[in-house]
């Protein structure tokens, strides 16, 4: 099948949609599909790559000409189906949309974010004045929280599946049954684990060590996290240690490490910066906790790479990692900022529930997020928008 995929924003630009976007199209090849992509985001060359760039202030991914440029493309490579991703607000990849139907192609597009009463509004303005909803369109998103939104604004006329966001779930699996995987050792099945374990005779007992992992942005609320973690260790007894990792950068970084300092946080909560994939493979292995506490999450990849490694996850249960996550299966889910603090303070003192909870995520995968799960949903949208076309 030939694809052609439509997204503002692409590598070398990183963040969650080009991440996404970029493992999309590398499976897809492997899996035989001739798969191209145009993109507003500017580059060096890549094969198989369309920049479609403009000069405008802070390399914005969108050019004002864009749906021209795309209409030329689609008329030439004349793919089977054309593939757009879009974020709360895509210019870009709505001129892909606009395009692709002048052309007589089938469309389906991914909505990869949450739509809140705002863009809900801006959609029901833009469905009045164009009628998208009539053009023929298959949706999907990427978790049912994200979905139900869509559905709302699109009406029945446009079918809106949820295809989860991809992953390579055994490259993020822990050592193996039995196996829990420390920095510089693993403990065998039997041996208890150091981490929030019981002491021998005479040492210390490890901190817990809680972790999240996130762009560091006034929309992703780290202030409240860092209140969350403040409040989690004061419901904690002072004997059971506690340590906390964010990892990230972005816009809130100095105000967050404001925040540490007043409130005499930093001995315990380090903010190390961005890290590799690699990296965070490597600090999942020594997690006990992992914290997604953002209320509009549209999905969570990094949640549910924590839960791929085997870490219980704590996080919103409006959110999208709550289709991956089951209060007491794979983690604990809160509806407020309260049952979120009470969550996390549960799993730092109950380490009973940790074990279980981690001993769960290991022993089973998150089939409908595995790439072969991924892929054959995405055909099945094509086939629908084929179809829709014909």
């Amino acid at each position: 099948m030939r694809i052609l995929h439509v997204s503002d924003c692409y590598l070398p630009r990183l963040g969650g949609i080009e991440v996404q976007v970029a493992d999309l199209i590398r499976m897809q090849r492997q899996a035989g599909h001739r798969v191209e992509v145009a993109t507003a985001t500017p580059g060096e060359p890549l094969p198989g790559v369309h920049r479609i760039v403009a000069r405008l202030p802070f390399d914005l991914p969108v050019h004002p000409l864009g749906t021209g440029y795309l209409l030329r493309l689609m008329r030439v490579r004349r793919p089977d189906v054309v593939h757009v991703h879009a974020g709360a607000v895509s210019p870009f990849a709505w001129m892909g949309v606009r395009a692709a139907t002048r052309a007589g192609l089938p469309v389906v597009v991914t909505v990869h974010s949450m739509w809140d009463p705002v863009t809900r509004a801006v959609y029901r303005g833009l469905r009045l004045l164009s009628g998208w909803h009539r053009w023929g369109l298959v949706g999907t998103a990427v978790s049912e929280a994200a979905a139900l939104p869509i559905r709302a604004v699109a009406g029945p006329g446009v079918p809106v599946h949820v295809v989860s966001n991809g992953l390579d779930v055994s490259g993020w699996r822990s050592a193996g049954p039995g196996v829990r995987e420390l920095p510089g050792r693993e403990v065998p099945e039997g041996e208890a684990p150091e981490v929030g374990g019981a002491p021998e005779p005479g040492r210390t007992p490890s901190p817990v060590h809680v972790v999240a992992v996130g762009r560091l942005a006034p929309r992703k609320q780290p202030l409240r996290l860092l209140r969350l973690l403040r409040e989690a260790r004061a419901r904690v007894p002072a004997g059971t240690p506690m340590r906390a990792t964010v990892v990230g950068d972005g816009p809130a970084r100095s105000r967050m490490e404001r925040y540490l300092n007043a409130h005499g946080m930093t001995g315990w909560v380090s903010l190390p910066g961005r890290y590799s994939r690699e990296r965070i493979r490597e600090l999942l292995a020594s997690t006990d906790v992992f914290v997604a506490p953002a209320p509009r999450e549209s999905f969570g990849l990094a949640a549910l790479e924590a839960r791929a490694a085997g870490v219980p996850v704590v996080a919103r249960a409006q959110s999208g990692v709550a289709d991956f996550v089951r209060p007491g299966k794979e983690g604990l889910l809160g509806r407020s900022f309260d049952e979120l603090v009470t969550s996390v303070a549960r799993l730092v003192r109950d380490r009973e529930l940790r074990e279980s909870i981690a001993a769960h995520n290991r022993e089973t995968e998150p089939v409908r997020s595995s790439w072969p799960a991924v892929l054959e949903g995405f055909e099945r949208c094509y086939d629908q928008a084929r179809s829709r076309r014909d």
